[in-house]
């Protein structure tokens, strides 16, 4: 679920639940103090590459234009930040709510118009910064960018209904500069079931979502399987020749039933693939006291809904919502719950498997204690450090892994064409 200030149209609010101990009669646990990043932490941040995988900055401005180029006051992300924390590839999230493929010709743009819109709009962030932002296309245009200074913003479509079940659009956004495309979001579309819905009508992927799969492989665009349905993600598994992420999901284990978090199972079958997981930020991904908060006041606020017949965006909801936060605080989870996860996924599938797609600008205030902003990886690192991590592994987290998929996305979509 998507949740923030400027809500993503085809999302619940994510301040919409209820601490998990006003579900016990256990009194909470202490929360442990923050991680605060020492000076090698910060050398660390510097030194190696960061990739961050899934930053909502473009449908943020969506909703409340800010100059990125610039500190700005609202967000998790601007250029300041993303160099103080040592930011230096920050996927820029092409997003598209699945209302526009759900409801055709309600809204002022479909899918495919939406997702040129936002490309358009991270490359007017880089023309208006070019010394200090740069498009990435490639592998090496995130290592040229990097030697160059720059933060590097390639793009990452999440939700595949701007493909529209053309394979030609596609090659249109492969050209646009599109490297990952999530298949599905928050509700099953043309291509991919979704996680969170309850409709799984294809019991995995479409005929052309298999078609689109195989398209990926050999036009050299990751294939991330956040939001799918777990039929989906393993049909996936099956079908792929080129390892594929998931690029912002976090561990079931801690969130027993949330299937938009992956299992042990599709960990070790993600490892198999030889793909990474890029462990998402949200405490509600992280916590289960954080995900059952938000399902249970999901209810509420449903059950006061209905009770009083009224719409979803009344006044009277909202006030609700705001009067059941203030009376049950949301337990935010802290930069060690990210590090738990980071820990299970290695003890799982390995060091070589895991990686950062923080969900920066998409989950609003639910980031851990800690972690609030992209200026915040080093806390992280400090954090990796303290759990005795090397340098050499810390480096692999921080972008090496996912760098070494895409490398190897590249290198599939290349033999394909001389195949061809």
């Amino acid at each position: 679920m998507k949740k923030s200030y400027w809500m993503k149209p085809a999302t619940v609010s994510l301040l919409s639940v209820l601490s998990a101990s006003a579900c016990s009669d256990a009194p909470a646990e202490p929360r442990v103090q923050d991680i605060v990043a020492s000076e090698k932490a910060k050398q660390l941040a510097q030194q190696h590459i960061i990739v961050d995988t899934h930053i909502d900055v473009p449908y943020r401005l969506e909703y409340r234009y800010e100059d990125v180029t610039k500190a700005t006051e609202k967000g998790e992300f601007d250029l300041p930040r993303a160099q103080q924390g040592g930011l230096n590839a920050a996927f820029m999230s092409i997003y598209t709510p699945p209302a526009l493929e759900d409801e055709p010709g309600e809204h002022r743009y479909g899918p495919k118009a939406m997702a040129d819109l936002l490309i358009d709009r991270v490359e007017a962030i880089v023309g208006r910064a070019p010394n200090d932002f740069g498009l990435a296309y490639t592998v090496k245009d995130v290592q040229d960018n990097f030697a160059a200074g720059k933060v590097s913003l390639p793009l990452g479509m999440e939700n595949g209904s701007p493909i529209e079940g053309d394979l030609a659009n596609l090659e249109h956004f492969y050209k646009r500069g599109v490297r990952y495309i999530t298949l599905a979001h928050s509700e099953s579309n043309h291509i991919s079931d979704s996680s969170y819905s309850d409709d799984k009508h294809w019991e995995g992927l479409s005929p052309f979502g298999k078609d689109l799969v195989k398209a990926m492989n050999e036009m050299g665009v990751m294939i991330d399987i956040s939001h799918v349905s777990d039929q989906a993600f393993f049909q996936v598994m099956e079908l792929s020749t080129a390892p594929v992420i998931a690029s912002h999901s976090s561990l079931r284990h801690f969130t027993p039933g949330m299937e938009r978090n992956m299992s042990d199972e599709m960990l070790s079958a993600l490892k198999d693939n030889g793909g990474v997981i890029q462990i998402n930020f949200g405490s509600y991904f992280l916590t289960n006291e954080a995900y059952q908060w938000d399902e249970i006041k999901a209810k509420k606020v449903d059950a006061f809904i209905k009770e009083h017949k009224l719409a979803q965006d009344d006044k009277k909801v909202k006030e609700f919502e705001a009067n059941y936060l203030a009376q049950n605080p949301y337990p935010f989870a802290s930069i060690n719950d990210v590090l738990d996860h980071i820990d299970r996924t290695v003890e799982i599938a390995g060091i070589d498997y895991v990686g950062i797609g923080s969900d920066y600008d998409g989950v609003g205030d639910s980031l851990p204690t800690g972690l609030k902003d992209v200026s915040s990886f080093p806390n992280l690192v400090e954090g990796l450090i303290q759990r005795g991590y090397s340098d050499e592994d810390i480096a692999k987290i921080l972008g090496q892994n996912l760098i070494r998929v895409w490398q190897q996305v590249e290198d599939v979509a290349a033999k394909s064409t001389l195949a061809s």
